[in-house]
C-alpha cells in the first residue's frame, strides 16, 4: 500500500473518531480495519475502494448531517467480507455498533451507524440524507472513468474466481440491469450530477460484454 494512501487512511481515521467526540485514537481497531481491507481473497472490497470512498467523500460539497458517522460507516461498511457468504453487511453493521458503543458513543450514534451500514446492501430505500450520501459513495466506482471502471470489472471477476463464467454472468448481468434500470442510481443532488451520465454508459457497455 502506497505510503500516500497510508497517511490519507491515518488522517481520515482520526478525523472521523474524533468527530465521534471518542478519547484518543483507537489506532489497535483502525488495524483491525486495515488488516480486514487488506485480506488476500479480496480483490475488489480493497483498501483502494475504502480510499477512493473516503477521497470521493472529501470532495462532496455538502455537509452531512453527522459528517463524524458517515465517514466511520465507510470505514465498517465492508468490514466484513466473506465471499459467498450472507450477511456481511449485518456482521460489519454489528461490529461497528458493538466497538463504538464500547469506546462511548451514544446509544443514538450507535444505532445510526448501524442503519448506515446496512443501507450498503443497495436493497433498502434510505432512510435518512447521511444513509443516502454513503450508498452514492460507495456506488461512484459504478461512475468512474472507463478505465478505472473496466479494472474495476476484472477486479470483481477476480475476487469471484470460484463462480463458474456462466453462473457469474448471469448473476452479474442482473445486478447491473438492476441499477440500470433505476429511475437515479445516485440520490444526491451532486453524485447525480457529476457520476450519473458516465455510469449509466458503464453499466451499459458491461452489459453488452456480458
Amino acid at each position: 500500500m502506497p505510503d500516500t494512501t497510508v497517511h490519507h487512511l491515518h488522517v481520515s481515521w482520526h478525523s472521523a473518531w474524533h468527530a465521534l467526540g471518542l478519547p484518543g485514537d483507537n489506532t489497535a481497531l483502525r488495524d483491525q480495519l486495515v488488516a480486514r481491507y487488506a485480506e488476500p481473497h479480496r480483490k475488489y472490497h480493497t483498501l483502494q475502494h475504502l480510499g477512493e470512498c473516503i477521497a470521493m467523500l472529501g470532495r462532496y460539497p455538502g455537509q452531512p448531517d453527522h459528517p463524524g458517522e458517515v465517514e466511520m460507516a465507510l470505514w465498517f461498511h465492508d468490514a466484513i467480507y466473506d465471499i459467498g457468504v450472507p450477511g456481511n453487511e449485518e456482521r460489519s453493521a454489528l461490529w461497528a455498533r458493538a466497538e463504538l458503543e464500547a469506546a462511548g458513543v451514544s446509544a443514538a450514534v450507535a444505532r445510526r451507524l448501524h442503519a448506515m451500514v446496512m443501507a450498503t446492501r443497495h436493497d433498502v430505500v434510505p432512510q435518512t440524507a447521511d444513509e443516502q450520501l454513503l450508498i452514492d459513495v460507495d456506488l461512484s466506482i459504478l461512475g468512474a472513468a472507463p478505465a478505472r471502471f473496466d479494472e474495476y470489472e476484472v477486479q470483481v471477476r477476480r475476487e469471484y474466481s470460484a463462480v463458474p463464467d456462466g453462473d457469474f454472468q448471469r448473476r452479474r448481468k442482473q445486478i447491473l440491469l438492476g441499477f440500470l434500470a433505476r429511475p437515479a442510481i445516485y440520490g444526491t443532488a451532486f453524485f447525480s450530477c457529476l457520476l450519473e451520465a458516465q455510469a449509466r454508459k458503464n453499466l451499459s457497455a458491461s452489459i453488452a460484454r456480458l
